[in-house]
């Protein structure tokens, strides 16, 4: 019996370089980045910089490293920062703000829309004892989009206003832009117009955009000078990496394909939406649906060949460039046809 092949919505890491992308790896010059900054590595570095509006950039082989570096740099051991409630830096980087950074975290409620505080919530949080013995808050961590809302965007004016009042209660400002392509996209703003009062920023090139592996992060010259020694410690500094930073330059002409993933994510939501079940609607290329059962709903569709995973008491697909509408119309017949599926999950038609 044919096994049928697998439709992989888990997230937009699971892509693979395609032939371009293979043949600029294999044909990138060299050198060892540590001794003597690699050339194609410094290429991607400054075109990264140019992109996200910032003085300087610096590869680094995860968005998670990315962001343990900025933290790292900006906090003292026992500061306090703010981020929204379900931020990457908050739960999905096991507690390396932390252990390592030395942060002590402080979630923020949604009270502006998913993902987003108000700027007025960021002024309350921030407090402005700096007695000896008080708790000092000294910087605010964003997120754009933000994954775990389901790929909520954060629009530049209310980007703006957050940067703002960090700035007014003397907090320094990072932006955890993993996904940062898709909110431009979203937009149809460039990256820069959404960094726009940070410190740094952290962007990834392996979400989305086909790169294998890597990240940036961002910032003025000499915050990026710190960053390369800190990467060092981590164990991320690299010797031949303009392979990698070749995918990376291949990679960030390809945001404008984005497009298509949120255009796929659509479609899937209200296809979904259609067969009855409740689904956000997605604004980039995440969509989360509220099931009963969840553990019990992901088996099922793993049965059926539709890959996905869990977030917030969700099920969360995602879309990406190796997923073509023909595979969403796929998953939306695999869905439709089954006859097992878990109680609670609506008939079709």
């Amino acid at each position: 019996m044919t096994k049928t092949a697998s439709i992989d919505l888990r997230s937009d890491t699971v892509t693979r370089p395609d032939q371009r992308m293979a043949t600029a790896m294999a044909r990138a010059e060299v050198g060892d980045d540590v001794l003597d900054h690699d050339p194609t590595m410094r290429e991607l570095e400054e075109k990264a910089a140019q992109v996200l509006g910032t003085a300087a950039a610096l590869w680094v082989p995860s968005g998670t490293m990315g962001n343990l570096i900025a933290l790292f740099v900006h906090l003292r051991r026992g500061d306090r920062f703010l981020a929204p409630r379900g931020a990457h830096v908050l739960n999905h980087e096991l507690g390396s703000a932390a252990w390592l950074a030395g942060g002590m975290p402080e979630p923020l409620d949604w009270d502006a829309g998913p993902g987003r505080p108000t700027a007025d919530s960021v002024r309350a949080h921030a407090s402005g004892d700096r007695r000896y013995d008080a708790l000092h808050t000294t910087l605010l961590c964003l997120e754009n989009t933000h994954n775990a809302a389901g790929g909520a965007v954060v629009p530049p004016h209310e980007h703006a206003r957050l940067a703002a009042a960090a700035r007014d209660r003397g907090l320094r400002v990072h932006l955890d832009g993993a996904r940062i392509w898709n909110a431009a996209t979203a937009l149809e703003l460039p990256p820069a117009a959404l960094t726009v009062g940070v410190d740094t920023v952290q962007a990834c090139l392996s979400k989305g955009l086909g790169a294998p592996v890597g990240s940036v992060v961002a910032g003025t010259s000499d915050f990026i000078a710190e960053a390369r020694r800190v990467r060092k410690m981590l164990g991320g500094g690299v010797r031949q990496g303009g392979v990698l930073a070749a995918a990376g330059l291949v990679a960030l002409e390809r945001v404008p394909e984005l497009a298509d993933d949120h255009a796929n994510a659509r479609r899937l939501a209200t296809g979904l939406g259609e067969l009855g079940w409740e689904v956000t609607e997605p604004q980039t290329n995440i969509v989360l649906a509220e099931v009963p059962d969840v553990p019990l709903t992901l088996d099922w569709l793993a049965g059926i060949g539709v890959l996905a995973v869990p977030m917030g008491g969700h099920v969360r697909f995602v879309t990406h460039r190796d997923v073509a509408s023909r595979d969403v119309a796929e998953v939306l017949r695999r869905v439709a046809d089954s006859t097992d599926r878990p109680a609670g999950i609506p008939q079709a038609g």
